[in-house]
């Protein structure tokens, strides 16, 4: 636990420190939400009707853009390599860096949510609920977002690549995150499935892109 924890604490401090992959996944959330009411004009019903499922696919494709990083910088300078071999076992390295992917991406762009929810003309009674389903949802795309970074380490273009690998494996935790904030769906079947594939994703996650791992470094 000691060598997973200064993993996590070496990511979360290399994210802050650069701030460049952050700042993208920020500065692409809050344009994507800002332009759309320029788009569709100043009807308040329309935007609140689509407000929940705007903020939730601008979340996710703002998450994507930083994964194809998650393993690139430390491939690229050999540090993957001294990990492999370190006492952490590789299934360790990939949760660890999705953790701090999660914490340095998710969570950022769950706090901004509600206040671009403004712009959106969100109903106030959705916002505990869309704030929440972020959160329990948001470690999917992290922990699944790891297999896809994994599987396009070497591949040119590997971003677009794994855009289109990951998005259709997205749509699960986009269709139920947006299902839960609809309140006259039932905010709360939903809302436990959303758990349910986050729970599968920080189990299952880990060791799939550790198998891609190896297969990377050999």
């Amino acid at each position: 636990m000691k060598a997973f924890a200064q993993l996590v604490r070496r990511d979360i401090g290399l994210a802050w420190r650069e701030g460049g992959t952050i700042g993208v996944a920020l500065g692409f959330y809050l344009v994507v939400v800002t332009l759309l009411p320029l788009a569709i004009g100043p009807d308040l019903n329309l935007l609140a009707r689509i407000a929940p499922g705007v903020l939730w696919l601008a979340l996710l494709l703002a998450a994507l853009l930083s994964l194809s990083r998650l393993f690139e910088t430390d491939f690229e300078d050999g540090s993957l390599d001294v990990l492999a071999m370190g006492p952490l076992p590789l299934e360790g390295v990939a949760a660890g860096k999705s953790l701090a992917h999660w914490l340095t991406t998710g969570v950022p762009l769950t706090v901004l949510a509600p206040l671009l929810g403004l712009l959106l003309n969100l109903d106030l009674d959705a916002y505990g609920i869309l704030v929440a389903t972020m959160l329990v949802g948001t470690p999917a795309i992290s922990f699944l977002g790891a297999v896809g970074a994994a599987l396009t380490l070497k591949a040119r273009r590997g971003g677009l690549l794994l855009g289109l690998l990951m998005l259709p494996l997205f749509v699960p935790t986009l269709v139920f995150g947006i299902s839960a904030v609809a309140w006259e769906t039932g905010a709360g079947p939903s809302f436990l499935i959303l758990a349910a594939i986050s729970l599968g994703a920080l189990v299952l996650g880990p060791i799939a892109a550790a198998a891609a791992l190896r297969f990377q470094l050999q």
